[in-house]
């Protein structure tokens, strides 16, 4: 006799709470404005002091390959729409 349909998925969905969860990592996006390339100590700064930030650099990952707009509103308009700003037209424009 073959279980009921609901039977199995109950089944399945049982085995799928009790499972351990995958560690995920812990993300940390940060977004500064004016900051320049070497303004931070992980970046070679001597004159400004960043022991906060270098110790995140220092345990994580750094990723140095990038894009951004020379504006605020553009590059906001694109960390939230994942596109690239001159696709929706926010290039000059200050909001």
């Amino acid at each position: 006799m073959k279980p009921p349909l609901v039977t199995v998925l109950f089944a399945l969905a049982l085995v799928a709470a009790v499972a351990p969860a995958a560690d995920q990592p812990n993300i940390i996006h940060i977004v500064a404005d004016d900051l320049g390339w070497k303004d931070v100590g992980f970046n070679g700064a001597t004159d400004i002091k960043t022991p906060n930030l270098d110790a995140l650099a220092a345990g994580g990952a750094k990723f140095t390959q990038f894009y951004t707009q020379s504006m605020c509103t553009p590059t906001r308009a694109a960390l939230m729409t994942g596109r690239y700003p001159f696709r929706y037209g926010l290039q000059t424009i200050v909001i």
